[in-house]
């Protein structure tokens, strides 16, 4: 439970047709929360605590999610069900096309200081420590860095060289799992001098990488 609840839960209160195996007809359900391990959804159907089902959620006209959940618990509120589901197993394939929902149905608004509600929910930064090997693309000088903090949107790295802003950039992340560097790619939205040897840049990746987000969470 303690390694389910390391991810944050995205807010999308949105409306899907869910089927269970087993059901001839779709039902309609809300989905309240929702990351690569689960999600919080709300149903006017019963559904049995503490066992799997096996269902598909229609995310939207073109794409479908069919999978497998634990029913980890159940309340009621105002009258309807709400459910807290575990993911059995999620495929590559599976976790894009909860990226894609999230991308399109991720609750806006402003709060203050300017900052999106849906920077603050997607790109909650984390504090990791991890060895990584940047490219200055402008002249190719390659660079040994470590990882101060990391999120679905940028990385901030500790380096013993200064990067101008707006230098593009490249970088391979080390993630002490079993799979090959995580590539990343943007530019030096800021660079500061830290110390007399050491500089800190906060890199802004090109586009959004959830589900590379989720992998540096897993390892």
């Amino acid at each position: 439970m303690q390694e389910r609840r390391k991810l944050p839960r995205w807010m999308v209160n949105r409306e899907v047709r869910m089927k269970l195996e087993g059901q001839a007809r779709e039902i309609s359900c809300l989905i309240k929360d929702i990351n690569f391990k689960g999600m919080q959804i709300a149903l006017n159907f019963k559904l049995n605590v503490d066992s799997y089902i096996n269902f598909s959620l229609a995310l939207s006209y073109e794409s479908s999610l069919n999978t497998r959940a634990w029913v980890a618990w159940h309340r009621q509120v105002d009258g309807r069900d709400i459910y807290g589901l575990y993911f059995n197993k999620l495929t590559k394939e599976d976790e894009d096309k909860i990226y894609q929902f999230l991308y399109h149905n991720i609750q806006r608004g402003a709060s203050e200081g300017g900052e999106k509600m849906e920077d603050r929910r997607i790109f909650q930064r984390f504090n990791y420590r991890l060895g990584a090997r940047l490219l200055n693309l402008n002249n190719g000088n390659e660079m040994v860095a470590e990882t101060s903090d990391v999120s679905a949107k940028g990385i901030g790295l500790v380096l013993r060289q200064e990067v101008p802003i707006n230098t593009p950039l490249e970088a391979w992340l080390q993630i002490p799992d079993t799979g090959e560097p995580l590539y990343a790619r943007g530019i030096a939205a800021w660079s500061k001098r830290d110390s007399e040897n050491q500089y800190r840049i906060g890199m802004d990746l090109e586009r959004a990488d959830l589900m590379g987000l989720s992998r540096i969470l897993r390892a």
